[in-house]
């Protein structure tokens, strides 16, 4: 087992600054110097939460540079390539330029990820307000002056994502939930089965790890890239892709961050004299919110995705089954779903090394601690649900004991992209950039405030 470090506060932040200025390409962060040379859209919102702290003007320049690359349907691609550096699947591969709502001066991918950007967008603008002057002008003319856009990208989920209006958005590859391989899609990419034969050419994930299995593995692969082979063949249409595409899950985690963002980019509205698209966006998310509760199991208290094709519930026992905790819900589902968190089925687990949420239940048939999704730790999803809990003002115990956890999980200043919950080991690429910024924003962000 590995000891416990103790390091202070100011030297966690000063080293996650480091990680940060290391990885800035100018007005892109990399997620990761090696591994991921290139801006993800859902990295870049907690980046940007991470440089506020520091630079109100680089938090917003990460997040201009995403919203340079937004299509014109709404939609903010899952990946915008910067520099030409070999990764694969590169632009080459995605072709979104078949697109006729792509950007014709920006290369990305042609998929999404989860809606977390009005969240930044309100750290950026909080962090302007508390640092008066130039800070404050900047971030209020932002949060204004970008508002459409992520009403616009708000708009494309809710039409196109929800075409029955359940309240529960679909994606149709696993890279849009964030959480590529976790169990919750197994049933489903069991029936993808690649009708042409695809090439998986050097990964460079694989350099990067001493244990092929941490990582999908090429079978995976190859049902990835068949699924983007047939969103390209629609050319990205959001109505061919939906009818052809093997793989349509309802994911129940990203419709929480739905309901949750909508919430905050309506509070923006109000601020700046929004008010129509306000209240439009707070029935979004009461929509949205509507549709998470509507999947909670009682047998197991979770939320669950769907097997749109199969017309089947995943019961498989993730973090993504407390969405309800990321939107807030009925009392008395977030009561239950703060017990379990807490639980032995979860943080309270005997063998964790740390307190901190697993991304698939120990106590599940599933769960492997070495295996990107499929167990291990990841300090993001940590400071999301301890900022959506402290925000609805529930279970500040369990906040408390997540974020100290947390904190000295990062103690090792490895950063790493995720880590072994039996063993508290730094997994997969290290000087991660996302875990960089929630530790700034844990230790010189308003939380830092709150700690004992």
């Amino acid at each position: 087992m590995m000891a416990v470090i103790n390091i202070s506060r100011e030297l966690l932040a000063a080293r996650a600054a480091y990680i940060l200025r290391g990885n800035d390409l100018g007005e892109l962060t990399t997620a990761a110097p090696q591994l991921y040379p290139h801006l993800w859209s859902w990295d870049a919102a907690f980046v940007a939460i991470g440089l506020a702290t520091v630079s109100v003007p680089r938090a917003i320049a990460e997040l201009r540079t995403l919203l340079r690359a937004q299509w014109l349907n709404g939609m903010l691609p899952h990946i915008v390539f910067g520099p030409d550096v070999d990764y694969f699947p590169g632009a080459d591969v995605w072709d979104s330029a078949c697109a006729a709502a792509a950007p014709r001066d920006v290369r990305t991918s042609g998929i999404c990820q989860p809606p977390v950007h009005a969240i930044a967008v309100r750290h950026v603008l909080a962090a302007g307000r508390r640092n008066g002057g130039s800070d404050r002008e900047l971030a209020e003319r932002f949060a204004e002056g970008t508002f459409d856009r992520w009403l616009a990208w708000h708009r494309w989920l809710a039409e196109a994502r929800d075409p029955s209006r359940r309240g529960l958005l679909e994606i149709y590859h696993s890279w849009e939930s964030g959480m590529d391989n976790s169990p919750r899609w197994d049933s489903a990419y069991a029936k993808v089965v690649p009708k042409v034969d695809l090439a998986v050419r050097s990964r460079r994930d694989l350099q990067h790890v001493a244990d092929a299995s941490q990582r999908p593995t090429d079978a995976e692969y190859r049902r990835y890239l068949w699924l983007v082979h047939q969103m390209r063949e629609a050319r990205y249409d959001d109505d061919t892709v939906r009818e052809t595409v093997d793989f349509r899950v309802t994911d129940v985690f990203m419709s929480a961050v739905l309901a949750l963002a909508a919430d905050e980019l309506a509070e923006i509205g109000d601020e700046f004299g929004r008010t129509d698209e306000a209240a439009e966006l707070r029935t979004l998310a009461a929509r949205f919110r509507a549709g998470v509760l509507s999947t909670v199991s009682d047998e197991t208290g979770l939320a669950r995705d769907e097997d749109v094709r199969a017309r089947a519930w995943v019961e498989t026992e993730t973090i993504a089954g407390f969405a309800p905790l990321l939107c807030g819900a009925d009392p008395s589902v977030v009561r239950r779903q703060v017990g379990l968190l807490s639980g032995p089925q979860w943080c309270d687990h005997p063998a964790l090394r740390y307190a901190v949420p697993p991304s698939t239940s120990p106590t599940s048939p599933a769960f492997q601690p070495r295996t990107y999704w499929r167990g291990p730790q990841w300090p993001v999803m940590n400071w999301l649900f301890c900022w959506a809990l402290e925000r609805q003002g529930v279970a500040p115990a369990l906040t408390a004991r997540i974020r100290e956890d947390s904190l000295r999980q990062l103690a090792d200043l490895s950063f790493g992209e995720y880590y072994e919950p039996l063993t508290g080991e730094a997994l997969g690429s290290s000087h991660q950039s996302w875990t960089a910024a929630v530790a700034l924003d844990w230790t010189l962000g308003p939380a830092a405030s709150r700690r004992p």
